[in-house]
């Protein structure tokens, strides 16, 4: 995948455009768990070459107050369902770091398989997919996000733009293995 082609929006319906952020991340499993943060506050990273991004502190909280289904997807493939917060299986929470999870991984070939690959160490990071309620720009090439409509999270096989965030699969003998997030900067592309 190109570098400009990085972070893609896709398009759900009439005006839902949905915006794909990835992270570099490190991933960790306990048991049937899968822990970390989906997005780090604070770290810039280039989107499509065109313009640097942070997010703010606090930018998830109204999508945490809302109560709305956010789904936890694997490389943002709605078929590919991990967890979903209407159900329990995805519990997200925002603390000072930035946007912290917890899936309990489903007793399929697919949660097996995300599993193992966290506690190898193969998966690349996190990523969001997103709708923008405010946002700041101080020029042209930097923007700030300050408060988004979260609809899911996805782990990613491969180049994050964002370091800094967290997937964890913790094993049995809570052996754990990170990832390091310096070394992937490039986002999946949304299916």
């Amino acid at each position: 995948m190109q570098r400009d082609q990085r972070d893609k929006m896709v398009q759900l319906g009439p005006s839902k455009n949905i915006e794909h952020r990835a992270l570099a991340t490190s991933v960790r499993a306990q048991g049937r768990k899968l822990t970390g943060y989906a997005a780090t506050f604070g770290t810039p990273a280039q989107i499509e070459g065109r313009f640097t991004e942070t997010i703010r502190a606090g930018a998830f909280r109204p999508a945490l107050a809302s109560n709305d289904d956010v789904l936890a997807l694997v490389d943002h493939d709605s078929s590919r369902l991990l967890g979903r917060t209407a159900s329990g299986t995805l519990r997200l929470s925002e603390d000072t770091r930035g946007l912290a999870f917890e899936i309990d991984a489903p007793d399929t070939q697919l949660g097996h398989d995300v599993l193992v690959m966290a506690e190898r160490g193969d998966l690349g990071g996190m990523s969001f997919g997103f709708r923008t309620l405010a946002d700041h720009w101080t020029d042209q090439r930097t923007r700030e996000l300050r408060s988004v409509q979260l609809v899911e999270v996805s782990v990613v096989h491969a180049f994050p733009a964002y370091s800094g965030t967290s997937v964890a699969a913790r094993g049995r003998a809570a052996a754990e293995n990170f990832i390091s997030g310096a070394r992937r900067r490039r986002l999946v592309e949304a299916l």
